[in-house]
């Protein structure tokens, strides 16, 4: 597995195609397109240097205009992984970065602190990759289909802890926390790269989540617990929300 990550690149996919809130890349938030928001969360985490990849060229042009890096890649790629992994090779074809950051292009309220945590479980040489969970607090989150668990081994104080699986449904049965998983996910390079090139497996598919391949074909996921989960845009309510906590 070699040694330690040293050295992440962040990166953000973008596209303008969204079935609630089309065109949410460049929605304003507080005088900035959201994208841009995003963009200065991560150069705010200080782990290393934060690119957009971009589905279209007016996102590219929104990140360009306000001195942000921006790699035009595929408009039709089947997921934001496989558009991040093709910005990776673009914007580092030598492969001096050895891990990528993968952060959603929806989430412009994120600590950066958040960002700087999910790379964390990289430096154990045994970790394929690695993402982000907090602990439910609300019960009625454990029915809710849309609050994604994940069902992470941790042992008393332990902050960070192997990821054994993933479901829509509350898991596992017995006294102790559950834990929301946050879809924001640090690869080592080579994993990435593995990972895109796998085909859709089959729990994958029937409980809609893209981590299962991983699991599924045997990599291994850690994840680092934080203590909130961030408001993301879906809908234009999000959107109201969250402009009203940029001007509060």
């Amino acid at each position: 597995m070699g040694a330690p990550s040293r050295k992440p690149l962040i990166v953000i996919p973008a596209r303008m195609a969204s079935t609630r809130l089309p065109g949410k890349p460049l929605a304003d938030i507080n005088g900035l397109p959201m994208i841009v928001q995003v963009l200065r969360r991560a150069e705010e985490a200080e782990i290393g240097p934060a690119v957009v990849a971009c589905a279209e060229e007016e996102i590219a042009a929104a990140v360009r205009d306000a001195g942000g890096r921006a790699i035009l890649t595929r408009p039709d790629h089947p997921s934001g992984s496989d558009r991040v992994f093709e910005a990776v090779q673009k914007y580092d074809p030598d492969g001096t970065f050895d891990a990528i950051v993968n952060l959603q292009g929806d989430l412009p309220a994120l600590d950066p602190a958040a960002i700087a945590a999910v790379f964390e479980p990289l430096q154990n040489v045994a970790v394929d990759i690695a993402t982000l969970v907090a602990e439910i607090k609300d019960d009625g989150e454990l029915g809710d289909e849309n609050a994604v668990k994940a069902v992470v081994s941790l042992r008393g104080g332990e902050r960070i802890g192997r990821a054994l699986w993933f479901s829509r449904l509350a898991t596992p049965w017995g006294a102790g926390p559950h834990y929301h998983h946050i879809g924001l996910y640090a690869y080592r390079r080579s994993a990435l790269e593995r990972f895109i090139a796998l085909p859709p497996a089959p729990l994958e598919q029937r409980e809609k989540l893209e981590q299962l391949r991983a699991l599924e074909n045997g990599m291994r996921i850690d994840a680092a617990v934080v203590d909130t989960v961030p408001l993301g845009v879906d809908t234009p309510e999000d959107l109201a929300r969250i402009r009203r906590m940029f001007v509060s």
